[in-house]
């Protein structure tokens, strides 16, 4: 009798903590490396291949994708062309700031020969980069128009996939 009572006692605490667990909202947790989604996205202040200086406040209200990369970078490379389909079709309220990490290389060159129009920045003195904790290359954090990072990609994106998360912000 005491084994019966036992089991029953383990079998109701057992379905409380599975309901319990199912009640709960589940999120996915952001074990990604770099700055977390859902904090403000740090300012920053640099040069663009113009030499004109930019600073990401200069956004504010706008979704921004903030893209790091390397011309040395194959991934980099393979996503330049959606990134250049994403920002002719996103209109005036999206912008991408790609951030280069290796501006002692020709990243003029690298432009011209991709055919890329949206802005270019340097990250001549390795702040940004340090900055936003970047560990691999490509890596673009999505910023909404209040400034706070939604969304956070590592490795070379598609323009479907510009598109969603920039749609779910």
């Amino acid at each position: 009798m005491v084994k019966k009572v036992a089991a029953a006692v383990l079998l109701l605490a057992m379905m409380t903590v599975a309901i319990v667990q199912a009640m709960e909202k589940e999120e996915k947790p952001d074990n990604l490396p770099g700055l977390k989604v859902g904090v403000k996205a740090p300012d920053f202040e640099v040069k663009n291949l113009a030499g004109e200086t930019v600073k990401l406040s200069d956004f504010q209200g706008k979704k921004v994708l903030l893209n790091f990369w390397a011309t040395w970078c194959p991934p980099c490379k393979e996503e330049m062309p959606d990134m250049e389909k994403f920002h002719k079709s996103a209109g005036d309220d999206v912008v991408i700031l790609a951030v280069n990490i290796d501006p002692q290389y020709d990243v003029n060159k690298f432009v011209n020969e991709m055919g890329i129009t949206f802005p270019i920045l340097l990250d001549e003195k390795d702040e940004v980069n340090t900055m936003y904790q970047i560990l691999t290359i490509p890596t673009t954090y999505f910023i909404d128009e209040e400034g706070i990072i939604r969304h956070k990609y590592i490795s070379a994106m598609t323009e479907e996939i510009m598109e969603q998360y920039v749609d779910d912000m």
